[in-house]
């Protein structure tokens, strides 16, 4: 009996005893199924965070995938669009330099036909001159041997001529 009076005096003893009624008294009230109620609840948000964390996380890597599809896309378009330009400038130049050729052409054919025109123009020119200084000659000519005789040879012999004919 020593031993059960020594125990309950004991500090330590009755330390153990109250931890035995609280432990039992956790129980009775049904705190750890309580808490395992909390913890599981607490598990479960915890658990459809992360569910959601992952989703989000896998759409923000198709929607950075399909940002990245379209943009390699729109470098493509990009791209084409530049070759496209390059091209049409190409072709653009080509034709200036065609139209440009062509209005050359033109223009050299035009000052011809204008040089043609005034060389033909020049020599009728010098013709009617000549034509011109050639009437005058002959009509001096005519005068200074019309003035010097009484008769031209040229005329009486004409007027001889038709007097036969009516004859």
């Amino acid at each position: 009996m020593d031993f059960l009076k020594d125990l309950v005096q004991d500090a330590e003893f009755w330390v153990g005893v109250a931890f035995l009624v609280f432990i039992g008294l956790l129980v009775y009230l049904k705190v750890p199924g309580a808490l395992a109620g909390v913890l599981d609840s607490r598990g479960q948000k915890i658990q459809a965070q992360l569910d959601e964390a992952n989703q989000l996380r896998e759409e923000a890597q198709r929607l950075l995938a399909e940002i990245k599809t379209q943009r390699e896309a729109a470098e493509k378009t990009a791209a084409a669009m530049i070759d496209a330009a390059k091209e049409d400038a190409k072709l653009l130049l080509s034709e200036a330099k065609a139209k440009l050729q062509d209005d050359i052409k033109r223009r050299r054919e035009m000052a011809e036909r204008k040089i043609a025109n005034a060389e033909a123009q020049a020599a009728a020119e010098v013709k009617a001159a000549a034509a011109e200084l050639a009437s005058a000659t002959a009509e001096a000519v005519l005068t200074a041997r019309i003035a010097g005789a009484t008769s031209d040879p040229l005329i009486d012999q004409g007027l001889a001529g038709l007097q036969a004919r009516f004859q």
